[in-house]
């Protein structure tokens, strides 16, 4: 049976949205979107419902914060997940999808503050900025993320590429990240996310048909550096799934008229449906 929940807006540090158990939870996760830059509110409520305190923030896009995803601090999904301790979590999880994943990864590599992290589209690198930073320009390229006032190592992109789909068509920019990869291969070694430095327990999610960049190659990717961390590992895939995963209880998002995510939303709630149980065991440490 669900959980009758109770949920606020947050206003003060960050635009963002809190849903929780009516009797609290001792488990509470931050849910990061992808490129989108939206509060995750329905994700949250489908946790709470399921007995776990959410938080989801703007973490681009708003008042303070720079336009596009450019330089980003990692320490602001840090102090996002100190709300969570605030109201009484003892286990704390970060899940992301896509950019989101990215954020989780990383910030989980520098800092202890998550006890799991679960990626959904992942990337196994850190990549340039995408849209401007806060001087308002997006070149020339700059990472994506900082730590300690410093930016991340990244992968940037290689604009010679150029969509195949017609004009007004939504475009697959799959290519365009396959082909930043063979380009700058030379950066990959200090871009790589060394999640073999996370002591938290990591799940993969990933579709096989993602056009937006290769998920399943990166999750792989990731997987193959965790043997060392002695810590566990999960990846769920579905082979005809695409970027975005639906979990059950989920509305599919409409199709995209700017990019084709290789999805069908039936493969999208497959994956989803068989990655739940184990999102659920993770956020709860069982």
């Amino acid at each position: 049976m669900a959980a009758e929940i109770t949920e606020c807006e947050l206003t003060e540090c960050w635009e963002g949205f809190v849903a929780e158990p009516l009797v609290g939870s001792s488990a509470g996760v931050l849910v990061l979107s992808g490129s989108s830059g939206r509060v995750e509110r329905e994700r949250c409520r489908l946790f709470a419902r399921a007995g776990v305190t959410a938080v989801s923030i703007r973490w681009f896009g708003g008042p303070g914060q720079p336009p596009g995803i450019c330089e980003i601090p990692l320490e602001t999904f840090v102090a996002a997940t100190g709300l969570l301790r605030e109201r009484g979590a003892e286990r704390v999880s970060i899940l992301g999808s896509s950019k989101g994943a990215e954020a989780a990864l990383l910030v989980s590599t520098l800092s202890d503050c998550v006890d799991a992290v679960i990626a959904l589209a992942p990337t196994s690198v850190s990549w340039a900025n995408v849209g401007p930073g806060r001087d308002g320009r997006d070149r020339p390229y700059r990472s994506s993320w900082t730590w300690q006032d410093q930016p991340l190592p990244f992968v940037p992109y290689d604009d010679s590429w150029t969509p195949a789909e017609p004009a007004g068509s939504p475009v697959a920019v799959l290519g365009w990240y396959e082909r930043s990869l063979a380009t700058h291969a030379h950066r990959l070694p200090a871009a790589a996310i060394p999640v073999e430095k996370i002591d938290a327990d990591l799940t993969l999610i990933a579709g096989g048909a993602d056009r937006m960049w290769p998920s399943v190659r990166f999750a792989r990717e990731l997987a193959a550096r965790r043997p060392a961390a002695g810590r566990r590992t999960l990846l769920v895939t579905q082979p005809e799934a695409g970027h975005r995963t639906v979990f059950p209880g989920e509305v599919a998002p409409p199709p995209s008229t700017r990019f084709a995510h290789g999805n069908t939303p039936e493969a999208d709630k497959a994956l989803g449906a068989a990655a739940w149980p184990h999102v659920l065991a993770a956020v709860r440490g069982v």
